[in-house]
């Protein structure tokens, strides 16, 4: 059950004022999970042991506030690796994973490379090709053209994984063997739809195999769970994520879905739709695995300027996880300016 609690911690700052009355639900958990903050690290501690410039292959999360803090400390972002020189630097690879033949190119150059793929997508990796291994054709159910999907696709031979994203395409798919198949998801689908497509799997291939766990990560989960719970009767529901990433906009779906009036994806105060904002209203807020929480703090005090607000907290689950970075990064130290950073709160 979710908890909903009235405890603006900081609500002693703003007495009674003039300015019409806002309330905002904060949903918790919300922000950065310990995928993306991972990767973070390792960019950061590469820098610090390498020096700069150290290069990322693609966003290293999907968050360009993200990605511009880490250019300014020495990161290069480029699309392939033919943009990486030879001059010794490494090379990370971002945490939404890459195809096999990725880091194949990359040992063929004798280039230094940092994983950064998120240990739950590895674990989705290995689940599909463990189909592939017991002589299943595999389903991914995901979002075409996502570097996620593209990366899980890559880990297979041609020919033995199959994208699915609707449940239109579970009715147009006719496989070889539908006694020999097996499923797995992008870690960041929305529950309800991913739901949908696996019945219409299980309902047209019985004998389909399951991953070994839940596909889906428990971010993702966690904070549906808590954009549902505090979606009913929200007028407006702001989720803090970039454009391409699907996490977020995710979060702006099942808001919708569960009674916000409205939902918009937001990447900064400046993006908040004042025009539809009134006198009483109740705002919901959340932000996407990969928005920092600084962002969040910035929409939160956008609004103290305009209204005299109030924080309803509403709290689903609690997250303790925490994924280590390599071995050859964890002797170098984080500062505490490294830290917020890598936290999100620089």
């Amino acid at each position: 059950m979710p908890s909903f609690a009235a405890n603006d911690p900081e609500s002693h700052l703003y007495a009674a004022t003039d300015k019409p009355p806002l309330t905002i639900r904060m949903c918790e958990p919300r922000g950065f999970c310990a995928g993306v903050d991972r990767a973070i690290q390792i960019v950061v501690l590469a820098l610090k042991k390498y020096g700069a410039p150290v290069y990322v292959r693609h966003e290293i999360v999907h968050n360009r506030y993200v990605v511009e803090g880490l250019r300014t400390m020495g990161a290069v972002f480029v699309e392939e690796l033919d943009a990486v020189p030879d001059d010794g630097q490494p090379v990370v690879f971002s945490a939404h994973g890459v195809p096999k033949s990725v880091p194949a190119a990359a040992e063929a150059r004798e280039l230094l490379y940092l994983d950064a793929t998120c240990p739950l997508v590895s674990k989705v990796h290995k689940q599909a090709m463990r189909h592939t291994r017991l002589g299943r054709h595999v389903l991914l159910i995901g979002h075409k053209g996502h570097p996620e999907v593209i990366g899980t696709m890559g880990q297979l031979p041609e020919g033995t994984v199959t994208l699915i994203e609707t449940e239109d395409d579970v009715a147009a798919f006719t496989p070889a063997d539908p006694s020999a198949l097996g499923f797995v998801t992008q870690t960041t689908l929305s529950v309800d739809d991913t739901a949908g497509i696996i019945a219409a799997i299980g309902a047209k291939f019985p004998e389909v195999t399951p991953p070994s766990s839940e596909s889906i990560c428990y971010a993702t989960t966690n904070r549906q769970e808590a954009v549902r719970a505090a979606a009913p009767g929200a007028d407006l529901f702001l989720i803090v994520g970039a454009p391409n990433s699907s996490n977020s906009k995710r979060l702006v779906e099942v808001a919708e879905r569960a009674g916000a009036m409205t939902g918009v994806l937001v990447q900064r105060a400046s993006d908040i739709p004042w025009a539809i904002v009134g006198e009483g209203a109740t705002i919901a807020l959340s932000a996407g695995a990969s928005a920092p929480e600084l962002l969040v703090d910035e929409i939160v005090d956008a609004f103290r300027q305009r209204y005299d607000v109030r924080i309803e907290l509403v709290r689903t689950a609690e997250e303790n996880e925490n994924f280590p970075v390599m071995r050859s990064l964890r002797d170098m130290p984080l500062t505490e300016a490294d830290m917020a950073f890598v936290n999100g709160r620089n």
